[in-house]
């Protein structure tokens, strides 16, 4: 009995210094009325956080673990993963120690940590539910690793990480990507659009420029062009209302990568009951527009 009450007590301890240091890098972020969200100071001077707390671009503050407020720049928001960046002054407080999400497995413990106010980290307790590989997210963001876990995303916990038991932070946690469970936008995406939105203040999406859908073909299966965006990369390249692509949906979606702008595809189209090659230039979707207009 002391034996099993020392091992609970031992990984208590352990959780609780996880908490303490992770939450260094935690800051509040005030950018909407009433209720703060939560950020993570990503690398020196930059602030993460989700993209559907961030109601104002302007007289947007953090509160830093020392109780400290201080002014926040907003640089730029991805709503295809839900994610926002802040720039604050270099020095401010100590840059996040990131993990590798591809370590976790389920049933790994983890931690959800929130800060509200000036009154310390906040923590919510749990265990990863579930792993996998990409994936898309309902928005449109392409997110580099499927990371859920039974963590309650309080109200003020978006933007918070997920910290394993050594206090390691592995992505930004996220209650508007999927529901029920708590699913957190790994190391490796962040990362990614942190830098898209450094250097352009947005990240680019590729687009062919036509509306499709799915219907049987001789091949199988394919999509139909039904309509074409005028003078977009479906149009110059050729491609024709009432034209097949021999392809899915997600396979489509795979090769429209977040990397693919300006690349070219070779798409096998059925025209008139002929099948021919035809090559499309990637563009960039022009920004505002929906997936519908990929």
């Amino acid at each position: 009995m002391t034996d099993s009450r020392s091992s609970i007590s031992a990984l208590s301890d352990q959780l609780a210094d996880a908490v303490a240091a992770a939450s260094a890098s935690v800051v509040a972020v005030h950018a909407r009325p009433r209720l703060p969200s939560t950020g993570v100071h990503w690398k020196d001077g930059v602030v993460v956080t989700t993209e559907g707390t961030v109601r104002q671009e302007e007289d947007i503050t953090v509160s830093l673990p020392d109780g400290k407020r201080i002014p926040a720049t907003f640089v730029g928001r991805d709503r295809g993963t839900d994610l926002a960046v802040l720039r604050i002054p270099p020095g401010s407080l100590r840059v996040a120690e990131l993990g590798d999400p591809a370590v976790l497995r389920p049933g790994n413990l983890v931690l959800a940590l929130g800060r509200l106010d000036d009154g310390g980290a906040r923590a919510a307790f749990g265990a990863v539910s579930a792993t996998g590989g990409k994936w898309r997210a309902w928005k449109g963001g392409e997110i580099d690793r499927w990371l859920q876990s039974d963590l309650t995303i309080y109200p003020g916990f978006g933007g918070g990480p997920l910290v394993d038991s050594s206090g390691q932070i592995h992505g930004t946690n996220s209650g508007a990507l999927s529901r029920p469970l708590a699913t957190t936008i790994p190391v490796g995406t962040v990362s990614r659009v942190v830098a898209q939105l450094l250097e352009r203040g947005y990240v680019p999406r590729a687009w062919i420029g036509a509306a499709m859908q799915p219907v049987r073909t001789d091949e199988g299966g394919g999509l139909l062009l039904v309509s074409i965006e005028k003078d977009g990369p479906a149009a110059k390249a050729g491609l024709l209302l009432g034209d097949v692509v021999v392809t899915s949906f997600d396979q489509l979606l795979e090769v429209l990568g977040d990397d693919s702008v300006g690349t070219k595809v070779s798409l096998d189209v059925v025209r008139a009951g002929k099948q021919r090659k035809i090559d499309v230039v990637i563009g960039e979707r022009p920004r505002g527009r929906g997936r519908a207009g990929r």
